[in-house]
Order: structure tokens, then sequence, then C-alpha cells
């Protein structure tokens, strides 16, 4: 069980999901040591040597996360995504520390037409796709004990997301065009925080999904968030391929959250729920 001497030590900490986090966590009695750049690049191994000492568990939400950009700065994806992810494991396994490492559903193709579970072979389809899932490989190859939580869909307060990209849009454009063959669920980085919170207690290992529950397309998620806010704007459908990006999307990012759902004490909501609050908020 993860005490209240247990020092619980967030890599990229300041970021949209580790901001949520570490406020969960002090929320839960938890004082976590909040690192990020530029005081910790996790890619520096001196700087990842001081993260793990000390720790009693490394939850690493750092991350390399611009898609399209990673197609032009793909060492950087990898050594952020990948190789720093494998020397965290190795420095873990030595000092007999649990890692809880956050990774993505673009490790899949999204070619598939039913949600992704665990046991289902990766195949990604873009660069920080194939870094992040080598970051998976390198961290399990390391022997040292941890899990994996892939995460899709993801918006909060902290970042650039989907949710605030399509209200700039929204302020400056009349006509919103918006992807209706892109599927999955909305999932905000507070539920995520709660989850990971949870999984602390226990500290499990292996693999496990987390999104909100249900599934949409973008479009569908543009026009519930046009209708909540009451936006004078249009939204159109169109196609992923009426647009010209360096990163190819998975269409189908559905997940199957069975296996996390029964380690957890609640039911995970419905994908609107926390999606309604969060623009409420705003």
């Amino acid at each position: 069980m993860a005490t209240h001497t247990t020092k619980t030590v967030i890599l990229g900490g300041r970021g949209m999901l580790g901001s949520d986090l570490a406020r969960a966590c002090r929320q839960r009695g938890l004082e976590p040591a909040v690192l990020d750049l530029p005081e910790c690049d996790i890619t520096n191994s001196e700087h990842l040597q001081q993260a793990v000492s000390g720790a009693g568990l490394i939850i690493n939400c750092a991350a390399y996360t611009n898609v399209d950009g990673a197609e032009s700065e793909a060492e950087l994806a990898y050594r952020v995504n990948a190789e720093a992810v494998g020397r965290l494991g190795t420095l873990a396994q030595h000092a007999d520390i649990w890692v809880l490492h956050v990774s993505t559903d673009f490790i899949f193709d999204g070619r598939g037409d039913k949600p992704y579970v665990e046991t289902d072979r990766p195949n990604p389809i873009s660069t920080y796709g194939r870094s992040k899932l080598e970051g998976e490989q390198l961290l399990a190859d390391s022997g040292c004990r941890h899990c994996i939580l892939r995460v899709e869909w993801t918006y909060g307060a902290a970042g650039e997301n989907f949710v605030t990209k399509l209200m700039r849009r929204a302020k400056a454009e009349g006509t919103l065009r918006v992807v209706d063959d892109q599927v999955g669920s909305p999932t905000a980085t507070i539920e995520v925080s709660g989850a990971i919170c949870e999984l602390l207690k226990n500290r499990p290992e292996g693999l496990f999904h987390f999104a909100g529950a249900g599934y949409v397309s973008r479009y569908e998620m543009a026009r519930f968030i046009v209708d909540q806010l009451s936006l004078d704007v249009e939204v159109v459908p169109c196609k992923t391929s009426d647009f010209q990006s360096p990163a190819a999307r998975p269409l189908n990012s559905r997940f199957d959250c069975g296996k996390i759902q029964r380690l957890l004490s609640e039911p995970i909501e419905a994908w609107q729920v926390p999606l309604e609050r969060f623009l409420r908020q705003l």
C-alpha cells in the first residue's frame, strides 16, 4: 500500500495531465515531488538519476506529444518517448521502484472496428505512435515493476487539446469543419488522475486502457461543445482525408476499459459528464 511516507515522483508534473495529477495526489494526502522542464529533463541521464533517487514510486507523464511535429523531429520524439523511458525503467529496476507510465491510443493503427483491448497487437502509423510504443517495450524489457496506462483524446485546463483549439477556432471562424470518421472517447485529465490515484494503492503491474465511457466522433464531440456553450458557429462534418497533415491519425481510437474498471471503486463516467463540468468551469 502507498503511504504518506512514500515519496511519489511525478515526471512531467506541470503538463496537462501532470498538473491535475499533482492536485489529485495532494487532495488524497500525498505530497508528490513535481518535476518538469527545465530543472528535470528526462533525456538527461543525471536529471533522471536524481529524480529516481529516494523515490518510492514514479509516475511518468513526461512525453513529446506534438503528433505532427514528431514527423520532422523524430530524433527528439524517440529520445523523450522511448530512450528516456527505457533508462527510467533500468534505474527503477535497480532501485526496486514501481513505475506508472502513461501511453496512448496512437500505438494502434485504428483500422479495426472493435474497441481495443490490452492484448490487441499494436501497429502505429505515425512517428509519435512508434516512439510511444518503443517506450512501452523498453520499459517492459528493463524488468522493473511497472504499469502502463494508455489514455486517449485527453483534455485539461493546463494544455493545448481538442477542446481548447476548437473554442479558439469558434471565436475566429463562422464555420468549423470537423472530421466525422475519427471515433474515440473524450477523456478528462482530472478523471485520468483519479484513476491513477486509485492504482497507486495496490500498484498493479501490466497494461491498462483508460478513457471516458462511450464513444463519439470528433464531429459529434464538436457539436456537443458548441451546443453546451451556445456558440454561434456552424459545425460541418468532413473526412480525415480532406486534411493534409504530416502524421496519420488512427480512425478507430475506441478502448475497452473493462480491465481497469475492475480495479476502480466507481464506474467510469460517460464522456459527456466530465466534459460538461470542464466547459462550465471555463
